[in-house]
């Protein structure tokens, strides 16, 4: 009976530590710089609301909505930047919070916005690395619902060659984190017609405001640079 007791007390307290580990890892977020700070206050072009796990960036007269995904341990704030100047393109932009900064645990958080905005009917779906995963998962299964996707530093898993839907793709020619034989692999993957966009320059991390990254490569450009570069091509793909 005592080794049992000690057996139980053992697993229990392996369990425990497991816990306390997986805690720390996604509590271990990269955090919004001050850009990022600054435009989640909005603007005289850009109304910012929250609502829950959402952050909502309207324009006074939105041609189309997009549905963002953050990248994993990515505090959501990071992408104010981006999603701002989206939306100062005439882009209504749904920026998504999700459980432990890691899109993977709730790659169905984009169930349900769309009908808070009855008035648009042309839909995107972005994500940013993990999230840009996640974003392609869930949009093979919800096809007809978006009009779109659009990947950042990021690539598909799910095969979307018979979706019908229209796909950007954009990375950084200086990426170090970007896995680029994964993602030529799932090149393969997307429908016909997809496009690419090359920020020559860019890295991993500009397409948000949370600091360096571990493993990125060194920038030839600045952060708010590639941020007006992704919102233009952005822009531009869905007024195509």
């Amino acid at each position: 009976m005592r080794k049992l007791r000690w057996a139980a007390i053992f697993c229990a307290a392996l369990l425990l530590l497991g816990v306390l580990a997986g805690l720390i890892y996604v509590r271990d977020a990269y955090p919004a710089q001050d850009a990022a700070i600054a435009a989640m206050a909005g603007s005289a072009q850009v109304t910012v609301t929250q609502a829950g796990t959402l952050t909502v960036f309207s324009p006074p007269q939105p041609t189309a909505g997009l549905i963002f995904y953050p990248g994993g341990k990515v505090e959501p704030e990071a992408y104010a930047p981006l999603l701002s100047a989206c939306a100062q393109r005439g882009l209504l932009c749904v920026l998504v919070s999700m459980p432990g900064n890691l899109a993977v645990l709730h790659s169905n958080a984009a169930d349900g916005i769309q009908a808070r905005f009855p008035e648009l009917s042309r839909w995107y779906l972005c994500g940013h690395s993990l999230g840009g995963a996640m974003a392609a998962s869930y949009i093979a299964k919800h096809p007809a619902e978006y009009d779109g996707l659009i990947l950042l530093a990021a690539y598909s898993a799910a095969d979307l060659r018979e979706t019908g839907l229209r796909v950007l793709s954009v990375c950084g020619s200086e990426d170090g984190v970007l896995d680029r034989d994964k993602y030529a692999a799932a090149a393969d993957h997307l429908p016909p017609g997809a496009e690419e966009f090359i920020i020559e320059g860019g890295c991993h991390a500009y397409f948000g405001d949370y600091g360096p990254q571990a493993g990125d490569g060194t920038p030839a450009i600045s952060c708010e640079t590639q941020i007006r570069q992704t919102a233009d091509r952005i822009a531009a793909f869905i007024e195509e």
